[in-house]
């Protein structure tokens, strides 16, 4: 097979899977409650950023709920074909290979996605305002992390405290595709064991280091 034809095929499956989206999108009419549900969602974030203009209030809430909309879509498509192919005929290779092939047009898709919404935030927001949605829609668990790796740590050097926080940066990118609270915070939990795998090699006792964040923790409620 030609490279020219195996990047048709590849542009080809790629297209059809968001064509498939787009089918169950139009299927999927989001009913008042769950547009209800994502408004609400947004806004509350909205409400964070400490913008005074109403019309961007307005703006920023839109783009926020539509992005949780967009992912749903995206999400469900995936979940569909995933089923589909679980309960169809099929050895199990085979079957985890189309899986595979699933889950990479679904990653495909949720990037473009996630370039464009943050092109449309960019465009209304200043780049703090932008951090704040991430961590609005990722439950603020970066920098309630990264503040307790420095509690725990207190003698981290700025580059460890950099590698650190680049390691919850980009779980945090992730966990903002994510379609459900396991999934987030699933992110920060697989992000966070490397950041422990990283701090053993700096040659940290994590163990031994979180016993004694425990007892400064307990000596300190007891003095309140």
């Amino acid at each position: 097979m030609s490279p020219i034809h195996k990047k048709y095929i590849k542009s080809w499956c790629t297209v059809a899977f968001l064509l498939f989206a787009g089918a169950v999108f139009a299927q999927q009419k989001f009913d008042e409650a769950y547009i209800k549900v994502t408004n609400e969602r947004a806004e509350k974030i909205v409400n964070d950023l400490g913008i005074s203009d109403a019309g961007k209030q307005l703006r920023v809430r839109d783009i926020i709920a539509q992005q949780y909309r967009d992912l749903s879509v995206i999400h469900d498509a995936r979940d569909e074909k995933l089923k589909a192919v679980k309960e169809g005929t099929g050895s199990k290779e085979e079957k985890e290979k189309a899986a595979k092939k699933i889950e990479k047009k679904s990653n495909k898709a949720i990037a473009r996605l996630h370039k464009s919404y943050l092109k449309k935030l960019n465009s209304e927001l200043t780049p703090n305002q932008v951090t704040g949605v991430k961590d609005g829609m990722t439950y603020g668990v970066l920098p309630k992390t990264y503040r307790a790796f420095q509690e725990m740590l207190p003698d981290l050097t700025q580059a460890q405290k950099d590698t650190i926080l680049a390691y919850l940066t980009e779980a945090r990118e992730h966990a903002m595709n994510a379609g459900s609270s396991k999934e987030k915070h699933g992110w920060f939990g697989e992000y966070k064991g490397k950041i422990n795998n990283y701090l053993s090699a700096q040659g940290y006792n994590l163990k031994k280091a979180g016993e004694e964040w425990k007892k400064r923790r307990e000596a300190q409620a007891n003095n309140k």
